[in-house]
């Protein structure tokens, strides 16, 4: 807590219209009525779904100490009235918290894919340098390598203000944090001093929550808007490159062009691990990238630029490139004896699919076999370009993702219109277990089976139910009865 902070500190630091008793001190904000114990700010946040203004009750019950809100509530607790409670709500959990994000190097990192994979990057490199670090992302978030669990990819702006007090806490002072198109459409990421702003790239995904590219992009953008003291920009795609222009060169640059601020040369790329040398400004040394794949030596030119302009050394850069551990689902290599190789990775757009799959296709001696599907209740334009970026592969064997509320079997066949054109071996198994085993049975020696889609994750949506389902497990389980017996 900042201070003796009280609600009318708080509404004179968001410009909100006071109601009540300003002089009541709080100590936490939140958006979760169960949560609103006393001295906690109750924001009324007004959702897809639901109305924060219709749980006022319960968070009063619960003992809030009072609201913050976009229309007064019949209650004897202080209210701050603001036009905008998620804008709000971030403000004024940053003020209650002491505005952690500016005692710390907050490093944000946002783009379709590579986010999970920068931001474990950057921790290791922080940790060859010795500086305490935290991560928050998809995979959860990390205190000094503790894990913490979070619900999002980015937490809402009221968790993401007390997580980043208790890192302020325990002496972080690098902060590698995933930040989605989401958390910037609804503010989550509001109220933060960001000292980089990082872009990895741009490819089709989330047109379910954005209406097109351009929109899905200007969202992305937003991180760029002068927030953030420094700007990072991967130039490996279109996008990366149009906003470098309309960065007017305010940007440090990663890419493989001689233009490039950091770059690699000398570049041998492997399934496990690629050998490059790096190069940041005038200064190069050779490093290896872990995991493998060129798409990963782009992550880490991210990285490495984040860094650096953060004030790492080249030394200890290469040094925390080189000792990246596993990252769960990202090119995760199940071993088991087994005379070919077999990858889990979340790729999960059809951009992707396709890295992944000609990652496979360049690198792999023998045939290189996908499982993929596309998950329900999220973007149809993308469930066709899915099976066409499958079909790069020698065989597409297309299976169930993530169905929710859709039926599996129309999901699939939206999938496989996308394989049409293709020569390759398209094969339909609604059923995942049953296609990762099919996909184990076909490999010969030298083949490379990629399990895509799902990566890190423990279940399958079917409805309102998540059933247990990790295709890491599925795929260790099935080649330990055939390749350990």
């Amino acid at each position: 807590m900042h201070g003796d902070c009280t609600v009318g500190s708080v509404a004179r630091h968001i410009g909100g219209d006071l109601h009540g008793d300003g002089s009541i001190v709080l100590r936490d904000v939140t958006h979760d009525s169960r949560e609103a114990t006393p001295g906690r700010l109750f924001c009324a946040i007004r959702g897809f779904r639901v109305d924060g203004h219709d749980y006022v009750d319960d968070a009063e019950r619960s003992g809030a100490s009072g609201f913050l809100v976009e229309r007064l509530v019949d209650s004897d607790l202080p209210q701050i009235l603001v036009p905008d409670v998620r804008v709000a709500m971030a403000a004024a959990a940053a003020e209650v918290h002491g505005h952690p994000s500016r005692r710390m190097n907050v490093i944000g990192i946002t783009g379709t894919n590579g986010k999970t994979t920068v931001t474990y990057m950057l921790e290791s490199i922080s940790r060859a340098a010795g500086i305490s670090c935290g991560r928050v992302g998809t995979l959860g978030a990390t205190i000094n390598g503790v894990d913490v669990p979070i619900a999002r990819t980015t937490p809402e702006s009221s968790d993401l203000q007390r997580l980043l007090a208790a890192m302020v806490s325990e002496g972080v002072e690098i902060v590698a944090m995933e930040v989605s198109s989401h958390a910037m459409v609804l503010q989550r990421a509001a109220s933060i001093a960001f000292s980089v702003a990082a872009f990895t790239n741009l490819s089709q995904d989330h047109l379910d929550f954005h209406s097109d590219m351009d929109e899905y992009f200007a969202a992305k953008r937003q991180l760029f808007d002068g927030r953030a003291a420094a700007h990072v920009i991967g130039t490996f795609d279109r996008s990366g490159r149009a906003l470098v222009d309309l960065l007017s060169g305010d940007a440090t640059t990663a890419g493989f062009a001689e233009r490039d601020d950091v770059r690699a040369s000398d570049i041998v790329a492997g399934l496990s691990a690629s050998a490059i040398t790096l190069h940041i400004s005038e200064v190069s040394m050779p490093t290896t990238v872990r995991p493998g794949g060129r798409f990963n030596i782009a992550n880490a030119l991210v990285a490495a630029a984040c860094a650096s302009v953060v004030g790492i050394s080249l030394g200890d850069i290469a040094r925390g490139l080189s000792s990246t551990s596993r990252i769960p689902g990202r090119l995760e290599a199940i071993e088991m004896g087994q005379p070919f190789t077999v990858i889990v990775d979340y790729a999960h757009s059809p951009g992707g699919v396709e890295t992944v799959v000609t990652m496979a296709r360049d690198l792999c001696d023998g045939a290189v076999i996908v499982v993929v599907g596309a998950a329900g209740d999220r973007d149809i334009a993308k469930r066709p370009l899915m099976g066409a970026a499958a079909a790069l592969a020698h065989t597409a064997i297309i299976t169930s993702d993530n169905p929710r509320s859709e039926d599996p079997d129309m999901l699939i066949a939206a999938v496989a219109v996308g394989t049409r054109a293709s020569s390759a071996e398209v094969i339909v198994e609604v059923d995942r277990t049953s296609a990762i085993r099919l996909a184990l049975d076909l490999a010969q020696p030298g083949d490379a089976v990629l399990i895509l889609g799902k990566g890190h994750e423990a279940g399958q949506d079917f409805g309102d139910e998540v059933i247990p389902f990790d295709d890491r497990e599925v795929a260790s389980s099935y080649l330990e009865q055939r390749w350990r017996s």
